[in-house]
């Protein structure tokens, strides 16, 4: 097995990008094991660069060392090679998809990700590009995609940033109207405040939109909020934040294998943080579609409050 780390120089704000480099070759210092260190250059950078890796046929993990927008670039490089495994090493701003698992620190530890197993993931394949942990449509899309102008602030947390972006989604209008239909059924036409498919429990840095979400059961799960008055919504938020939304009569849930929608106009779609603009697209699982490394002594977090 060869480890080769994908450093993003500028994910997280780059705090602790040469921290982790240095660990890097602290730990394969005089040990048999073959490894690079490849930091990223420029935006699509990791997926180009992770695809003629995998295209060697090489029994290869690569780490991504960044955020969401790393994970992202390297599992579109990866996708459909079995040769293949992807880790992360936690340098961005919000890393959702790792608070599913117990132990952050331990994604941060180098010996404990080389002596972890490669589990399969489900994934969330969305149009012609694919996803570890959660798709969204409406205002927490539109939320993503200006939290930029936010997360680079100092001292702005990934959490900060969102819920700064939220306020600034706040003050304009809110909701959007599409079709959309879940397991191909008949479409309906909804005004929804957002809807999410999630394969695992955490997005917008720490919101819980799926708390049932479990990201190798072979299922995605579902979350559509109905538009609300402005003033309902930060109470919704406060309980939407724990996943404590179960009781609101204006949330739908469901258990699902895919969800499609259609819009008159172009509209923000969220995927694993990345963000374009479309009238239509769908997203259905592939189950087991990648094998993602669970470091050495981490578990899957039990979720209490649901």
């Amino acid at each position: 097995m060869k480890h080769i780390f994908f450093i993003n120089p500028t994910a997280g704000k780059g705090s602790i990008q040469k921290e982790i480099e240095e660990k890097v070759k602290e730990y394969f210092f005089g040990k048999p094991q073959e490894y690079e260190i490849y930091v990223t250059k420029f935006k699509g950078d990791a997926e180009i660069t992770a695809k003629k890796y995998a295209k060697t046929g090489e029994n290869i993990c690569i780490y991504a060392c960044g955020g969401e927008g790393t994970v992202y670039e390297i599992l579109n490089g990866i996708i459909g090679f079995s040769n293949v495994s992807l880790g992360v090493v936690p340098c961005g701003s919000a890393n959702d998809f790792l608070k599913y698992f117990s132990d952050k620190e331990k994604f941060l530890d180098i010996a404990s990700q080389v002596d972890g197993s490669a589990v399969p993931m489900d994934i969330i394949k969305a149009g012609d590009r694919y996803c570890l942990n959660g798709c969204s449509v409406g205002m927490d899309a539109i939320v993503a995609r200006d939290m930029t102008i936010f997360k680079n602030w100092p001292l702005v947390s990934g959490k900060m940033a969102y819920k700064l972006s939220i306020i600034k989604t706040f003050l304009s209008k809110i909701g959007v109207k599409i079709n959309i239909s879940v397991n191909d059924n008949a479409p309906k036409q909804k005004s929804c405040l957002f809807a999410v498919i999630a394969n695992a429990p955490f997005y917008g840095g720490g919101f819980m939109a799926a708390p049932k979400a479990v990201p190798n059961d072979g299922k995605l799960d579902f979350t559509m909020v109905d538009v609300i008055s402005k003033l309902k919504i930060p109470g919704f938020l406060k309980k939407y934040e724990k996943g404590d939304i179960f009781d609101l009569d204006y949330c739908t849930f469901d258990e699902c294998s895919s969800m499609s929608f259609n819009s008159d106009i172009p509209i923000p779609v969220n995927l694993d943080g990345e963000i374009t603009e479309t009238k239509s697209m769908r997203f259905e699982i592939v189950k087991a579609g990648v094998n993602f490394v669970v470091p050495n002594g981490v578990t899957a977090k039990l979720l209490t409050n649901i």
